[in-house]
């Protein structure tokens, strides 16, 4: 017995004003899960630039307007921006917190018979510590924020996609310069 009519009723009562305004073969009624119904609003699967009824990650927060886009750009471009400055702020912060250095020296062949010794820095944190709650903390703030980009992302509208790849850009530009490259001159991996 097929009880998908309930699931489509539901469905479109909650979302009858939300249509897509533009609608590809591959969203036609044929092709729905949810018994045939064509008022179902479908995502997109291919990009578009449009700002009517663009849903943003949540179901009552719908782009409408060209100003609301504007002003959905600028959100999601600093949100990119955040994340970048975002992973540069945690690797900034473990060097910093990390506290047990241990200096380990071995011999290793040299030149014409001569034996040298290779330094190596070991650098560890503790579990149950500040620092590393925080880091854990950030984490999962990073892990959720990147999340949100990758739906806004896969929303298809190129608008949004734009600010998603200029706000990581810029974020990127902005605050990877102060990252530290360490050169290990014994490295021979290169």
């Amino acid at each position: 017995m097929d009880h998908s009519h309930h699931m489509e009723m539901s469905y479109m009562d909650s979302n009858s004003t939300m249509q897509p305004s533009h609608q590809h073969p591959a969203t036609s009624a044929s092709h729905s899960h949810g018994g045939g119904d064509s008022n179902m609003m479908m995502m997109p699967m291919t990009f578009y630039f449009g700002f009517k009824n663009v849903e943003l990650l949540f179901s009552g927060l719908v782009i409408n307007t060209a100003g609301e886009m504007a002003g959905a750009f600028v959100a999601v471009f600093l949100l990119a921006m955040f994340y970048e400055g975002l992973k540069i702020a945690r690797e900034s912060l473990l060097r910093k917190s990390q506290v047990s250095i241990r200096y380990n020296s071995m011999p290793v062949p040299g030149p014409n018979g001569t034996i040298l010794m290779e330094t190596h820095k070991t650098v560890g944190q503790q579990m149950l510590s500040f620092p590393h709650l925080l880091q854990t903390v950030l984490h999962i703030i990073q892990v959720v924020i990147s999340y949100f980009l990758m739906l806004i992302f896969m929303t298809y509208n190129g608008y949004l996609c734009i600010a998603v790849a200029a706000g990581a850009g810029t974020g990127y530009f902005l605050f990877s310069w102060k990252k530290a490259v360490v050169v290990d001159i014994t490295e021979h991996c290169h």
